[in-house]
């Protein structure tokens, strides 16, 4: 079993509104700010007349959640990415916990990992490029095996996909004879070869279901299998793993919120821990707490997930005060603007999936569609 050690509690704010002026690209700002999001070792790109009129569109739609000084860095890479990924017929598939600056500065594609796989699949697209992190990579190329699929930075791990392998998955099934291992998607190629049927955490109470057995596997996040167990009637085998960002979340905290701001709506990711679910107003997958805002529209919401989602929603809901998580998820963050566009100048590093565990894996995945595709995932 999986021992993860103790966390510090994070800090939450509420974002004040950016500043609105359009950056003047004829200023004499040439000297950058420092920024933790771009490399030290990539030069830094001009921020010209042309660059401030091309990506002038882009940054009034975020100039809420974008500071002003930030915009003549990141504006070149927007700029070149976009022109470049013409030239390689490239699409960029972005996950909901990346930067607004890359959510919608070069996205093609927003949205969850199974989402941003199907869409790779679809499309006409000699390469595919995945903002995210590994196991959503896999994925894609599971589903594109005739594609190249890059991921900017091989780093872009999970702590919950790394807390279970493939040869611990056979010994489940070794200890479990005859009990069918359900495997949530945030997994890497090997271990979804070893199962049965792969879910998400918009479906996974469906696919236990679905399966007609007593009892399941369920890998590996545990408060998953723990919120599923409590909705079904199924006996659940649990694997103790855990998101490092969601298990973070505590209910004592979200009392503090309660507290501090009468009335706000609170909504959780059911990777959470199980107090935090029970204290909250929504429980629901990225894509669901999009969806629930849309249609309930609180004033005041904390979203109890991953920060950059929380700004990335305010973008398309202005209306809604969001308070922010300062909870950011240290592998999605290795995606940056400069990576995006190394790897498309080089096509490095590039994705590839054993061919047997990935016609493996791809059964357990269409196992899960014929059950029905979920409406919100991951």
């Amino acid at each position: 079993m999986v021992h993860m050690e103790p966390i510090a509690r994070p800090t939450y704010f509420r974002r004040e509104p950016a500043s609105r002026a359009f950056p003047d690209s004829t200023a004499p700002h040439q000297t950058r700010p420092q920024n933790p999001m771009i490399d030290t070792d990539q030069a830094v790109l001009d921020y010209t007349p042309d660059v401030a009129a091309r990506t002038r569109p882009i940054y009034e739609r975020v100039k809420d959640v974008i500071p002003e000084p930030e915009w003549p860095v990141h504006a070149p890479y927007i700029a070149a990415i976009n022109e470049l990924k013409k030239q390689r017929n490239a699409k960029l598939v972005v996950h909901n916990y990346q930067t607004p600056e890359i959510f919608y500065g070069v996205a093609d594609y927003t949205g969850d990992s199974l989402g941003m796989a199907q869409y790779g699949a679809e499309t006409d697209a000699d390469v595919i490029l995945v903002c995210g992190v590994r196991f959503m990579a896999e994925t894609a190329k599971i589903l594109s095996p005739e594609k190249m699929v890059l991921l900017p930075d091989m780093d872009a791990g999970c702590s919950l996909a790394a807390s279970i392998t493939a040869e611990e998955v056979r010994m489940l099934k070794e200890q479990h004879p005859g009990a069918p291992v359900v495997t949530y998607v945030n997994t890497y190629a090997d271990v979804r070869a070893e199962s049965d049927i792969c879910c998400t955490s918009a479906n996974a109470v469906k696919v236990v279901e679905s399966l007609g057995a007593e009892r399941v596997i369920f890998i590996p996040d545990g408060y998953l299998g723990r919120y599923v167990a409590g909705e079904t009637d199924v006996e659940v085998i649990l694997w103790e793993g855990y998101c490092e960002v969601h298990e973070r979340f505590t209910a004592a905290e979200m009392l503090e919120m309660r507290e501090a701001w009468p009335g706000i709506h609170i909504m959780a990711h059911p990777e959470c821990p199980p107090d935090v679910l029970d204290e909250a107003d929504f429980v629901g997958s990225t894509s669901g707490m999009i969806r629930h805002v849309s249609d309930t529209r609180p004033e005041r919401v904390f979203m109890m997930t991953e920060c950059s989602m929380s700004d990335n929603v305010a973008v398309e809901f202005p209306d809604v005060d969001f308070v922010r998580p300062c909870n950011l998820c240290p592998h999605m963050k290795q995606i940056t603007l400069p990576k995006i566009l190394r790897s498309l100048e080089t096509l490095a590093p590039a994705i590839d999936v054993e061919p047997e565990i990935a016609a493996r894996a791809k059964l357990a995945m269409d196992r899960m569609l014929e059950v029905g595709r979920p409406s919100a995932t991951t």
